[in-house]
């Protein structure tokens, strides 16, 4: 069997590893209880930008309690973007259901007249039918005994992941009275000329998948700052940061959240206290570990 180079090391050897390394620590009995109630690998994830891979030490002034607030205003952060994309994500469903019902089918997911490509449309059919089979939803259950097995667009829709949901919209048929042309109308934006228009299929559905990956983050408590975000969401070009990062990171996904939003009030609410959590924390925190520009508030604002 493999041997793995480094050795599991007790919390008393990984508070040492902590001195050894130049770390300033007030308390150990302060630092032994976070790593007991926290973990020290989870916990490196906030001092990475702080360490010298070279000389094996932390940057002069290095206090473990300032790494203890960074992984604390990642806790609220996430707490905070979680609820916003829970909204985001209830009022999409309502807005899709609303656009696929134009069709007067209650099982028009299962029509493959309304969508582009067919060898998509059945992949993705495996991906709903998986979806569907494995909810314990009463709803579902209902349609199972006394439908036979049929599962109305209403119902589908509740069950689909967000990523499952991308797959659909990015698939529909486009064109005036389309699903997809009534979809859109939702999340119109101004153009430069200050016109509404429709987003494209292609980037509403990129939207939607990265607004996806961060949700996914925040459900398994992954760690959101100082962090690449490997999706790619197509940013409006007053958005845009110039010159560009080498990565996409937070900002571009709280962009595709603004242009998603379930409505302006509620996207307000937001904003103000993602710019409190900023504020509160702002002896600890980057912005540019978070790609945010120094007028971030002002691109967030609708």
């Amino acid at each position: 069997m493999y041997q793995y180079p480094k050795q599991l090391l007790t919390i008393t050897q990984q508070v040492q590893s902590y001195i050894d390394a130049g770390m300033t620590i007030i308390s150990r009995g302060d630092v032994e209880k976070a790593l007991k109630s926290i973990g020290f690998y989870r916990l490196r994830g906030y001092s990475f930008h702080l360490y010298d891979n070279v000389t094996k030490k932390y940057v002069p002034g290095t206090k473990f309690e300032d790494i203890l607030k960074l992984y604390q205003f990642d806790q609220e952060l996430s707490v905070l973007i979680f609820s916003m994309i829970s909204k985001i994500e209830v009022a999409l469903r309502v807005r899709l259901v609303e656009a696929l019902l134009v069709h007067g089918d209650a099982l028009i997911l299962q029509d493959s007249s309304i969508f582009k490509e067919k060898k998509l449309y059945w992949q993705n059919m495996s991906t709903i039918a998986s979806e569907i089979a494995r909810s314990n939803d009463v709803f579902i259950k209902h349609n199972f005994d006394n439908h036979d097995g049929g599962v109305p667009v209403w119902a589908a829709v509740e069950v689909l992941s967000f990523g499952t949901l991308s797959k659909i919209i990015k698939n529909l048929k486009t064109g005036a009275g389309s699903s997809y042309s009534i979809l859109a109308a939702n999340y119109q934006y101004k153009s430069k000329k200050g016109n509404l228009v429709n987003p494209s299929q292609k980037m509403l559905a990129s939207w939607v998948q990265g607004v996806s990956v961060l949700r996914n983050m925040c459900a398994h408590n992954s760690r959101i700052y100082n962090r690449t975000i490997h999706t790619t969401p197509e940013i409006l070009d007053v958005d845009k940061i110039t010159p560009p990062p080498a990565h996409n990171g937070l900002y571009q996904i709280l962009l595709a959240m603004k242009y998603l939003r379930s409505s302006d009030e509620e996207w307000i609410i937001f904003v103000d206290e993602f710019d409190k959590l900023i504020q509160n924390n702002s002896s600890v925190i980057s912005l540019v570990a978070m790609n945010l520009p120094t007028d971030w508030k002002a691109h967030l604002s609708v």
